[in-house]
């Protein structure tokens, strides 16, 4: 695969912006109010988390001191931060939020455009590159946003975007057992997509016994927690590569269970 440049990212990222705002336009005000697949999470709650996450990674590149004592009193709330996050902003006019979340990603699109792709920046936990933090803000739009097309029943069409996705889920899979105070296995993982354009996406020694093969969309499903892996037609073998399936998760918070397997659910192979 080509390198990726941060243009390339930011490029991205405002096409993932754009499909979002036209998913929540037209929007009544009592569909902003309906609960999605996250438990206890309102579409609302979707786009304030992104809003004032897209706010947070600003000021963790242009302020980082201010970041990391707004970090800290955030964090000492609990580990369900995000939560509580959500629940400021409940009586919020949907207007309102509406206009925070199209204000907040323009500014920050112009912030990562201004950035260099190396810089380090703080986030609630490791520090990370520009890079990262852009490639962190497209999937978390992605996932935010398959919330809401969930909600309504709306096809999720994958684009060549989930590369990012998948990119950042194959590197967080340490990251996966260190918010679980496990140790990660030392196997590796072949990791084989396939792309929406028909090409395909690898990652890891070819010769690997332990691997995971599927699309590039059930993979990005599973490591952001918005499908069980037994709700996918990923081919997982190997108990290491079955164990990180079962907690991969991409992003940085609390550890997270995600979601329950439905009625239908295969076996993993």
């Amino acid at each position: 695969m080509t390198a990726v440049t941060l243009n390339d990212m930011v490029t991205d990222l405002a096409a993932e912006t754009t499909d979002l705002a036209g998913l929540l336009l037209g929007l009544s005000a009592s569909e902003w109010e309906l609960a999605t697949p996250a438990a206890g999470w309102a579409v609302r709650d979707q786009v304030s988390h992104l809003a004032f996450f897209d706010e947070a990674a600003i000021i963790a590149i242009t302020e980082p001191d201010r970041f990391r004592r707004e970090a800290e009193a955030l964090m000492a709330l609990g580990p369900d931060f995000p939560d509580r996050v959500a629940e400021r902003f409940r009586e919020t006019p949907v207007v309102d939020l509406a206009d925070w979340f199209a204000d907040s990603r323009a500014t920050l699109l112009k912030v990562l455009g201004e950035a260099e792709a190396r810089d380090r920046v703080p986030w609630y936990g490791p520090d990370m590159s520009v890079m990262s933090c852009a490639t962190a803000r497209l999937m978390e739009t992605w996932a935010h946003g398959l919330d809401i097309s969930d909600t309504f029943g709306v096809e999720c069409v994958p684009t060549s975007r989930l590369r990012h996705i998948a990119h950042l889920g194959v590197r967080t899979r340490a990251f996966s057992y260190v918010l679980r105070a496990r140790p990660a296995p030392e196997a590796e993982v072949r990791i084989d997509l396939a792309a929406p354009d028909g090409n395909r996406w690898t990652w890891g020694p070819p010769d690997a016994a332990q691997s995971v093969t599927g699309t590039a969309l059930d993979f990005c499903f599973v490591v952001t927690q918005r499908r069980h892996v037994a709700d996918t037609d990923l081919v997982v073998r190997g108990h290491a590569a079955a164990e990180w399936m079962s907690i991969a998760q991409a992003f940085a918070g609390a550890p997270s269970d995600g979601r329950r397997p439905s009625l239908l659910a295969k076996e993993i192979s």
